[in-house]
């Protein structure tokens, strides 16, 4: 199978050995739902870092790449990596159109690890704000937030219902080492049980002004969503395509040399399926253009509607693979069996297919994303 095209071979053969470290722990991480490590990710962290802020100057593409070959070795820690690098690029895809991103980059740049709320807070957002002397005073509860365990700043938003201009959305940056900030542990999934998808509670976390980079209605679409599904949904959907990636060489490693008509036909259509969403991420990246993107509605809905499609064929992938090697496809001694179950992560990512159905159709007929 063909890979995400790069510019150089020095991130994937970074990705690769970070994946070779971190495979033997695999299965007990699976088991007991420990995230991996971050010392491992070291050397990946600011790989998306333009080099001006000291970082690594990968483009959108090498990182999906590194993605995918994480995503080969260690879905969770793919999926978790996946969270931090899209937040990294949604701050690059600022910087090139004229913001000023230098504060957060740089600090990636240094090994920050960026966490998200993103996916549950979406456009409404939740928690309380108060507003005191120099900023704000919040609490809330936010879940998932993949990494919480080994990163270093919250990347979040708070509802502000007591604003002057009416109900506000604060989008902000919160050390996860603040005063009053917390982690429960909650995440026990069917899949990725080794992202660290925790809870993390805030009680009082004042947050200065400093720290909040956006200020917006709650009832009206943000144009920085469109930025944030342009730069987001390509990395993530990458790391998915590498769980799928394992599942299929696994499948091909056990089923060669066999000539039943059915191993046949079912290997014709894991073929089918694997190349058929391939070439969905490819065209993601191919539209991201290195994050040079309009944030336009429209982009945003074809970003999203490759997503949907792109994890339908993902999904079946893995479950052609499980059904091409057959019952030893379903034992927990086979990757495929949890590589099944990691691989339907997807469907939760925004937009899952019902709601990106209603968004991606009303902005084709003009409507707008909300509803």
């Amino acid at each position: 199978m063909t890979t995400i095209e790069t510019t150089t071979v020095n991130w994937l053969d970074r990705a690769k050995a970070v994946g070779e470290t971190l495979l033997p722990g695999v299965a007990e991480r699976d088991r007991t739902g420990e995230i991996a490590p971050a010392d491992p990710l070291r050397g990946l962290i600011g790989a998306g870092v333009p080099t001006e802020f000291g970082g690594g100057g990968a483009t959108h593409a090498e990182i999906g790449a590194i993605l995918r070959e994480l995503g080969k070795y260690d879905p969770s820690t793919a999926v978790a990596f996946a969270m931090h690098s899209h937040l990294v690029a949604t701050q690059v895809w600022r910087h090139k159109h004229g913001a000023d991103a230098s504060g957060v980059l740089t600090k990636v740049a240094g090994g920050a690890i960026l966490v998200s709320t993103g996916a549950s807070d979406w456009v409404e957002s939740s928690g309380t704000a108060e507003r005191v002397d120099g900023g704000y005073k919040v609490s809330a509860r936010k879940a998932p937030a993949s990494g919480c365990e080994i990163g270093t700043i919250l990347v979040t938003s708070i509802r502000w219902d007591s604003g002057p201009e009416g109900p506000r959305v604060l989008h902000c940056a919160v050390p996860l080492s603040a005063p009053g900030l917390r982690i429960e542990q909650t995440w026990d999934t069917l899949g990725l049980r080794a992202t660290g998808s925790h809870t993390v509670v805030l009680e009082d976390v004042f947050v200065p002004d400093a720290a909040v980079s956006l200020i917006r209605p709650v009832d009206a679409w943000p144009p920085l969503l469109n930025t944030v599904i342009g730069a987001a949904m390509p990395l993530i959907t990458a790391a998915y395509l590498g769980i799928a990636d394992g599942a299929v060489e696994t499948a091909l490693r056990l089923v060669a040399g066999r000539t039943d008509q059915h191993v046949l036909q079912l290997t014709g259509e894991l073929v089918n399926a694997h190349t058929t969403a391939e070439d969905l991420v490819t065209a993601m990246f191919a539209g991201s253009d290195d994050l040079n993107f309009a944030n336009t509605d429209a982009y945003a809905a074809r970003t999203l509607s490759r997503k949907t499609v792109a994890a339908e064929q993902l999904i079946a992938t893995v479950r052609l693979a499980m059904e091409t090697v057959g019952g030893v496809g379903y034992s927990r001694g086979c990757d495929i069996e949890r590589r099944y179950r990691d691989v339907h992560g997807i469907l939760f990512h925004p937009l899952p297919r019902a709601k990106q159905l209603l968004f991606s159709g009303r902005v084709a007929l003009g409507h707008g994303p909300l509803g």
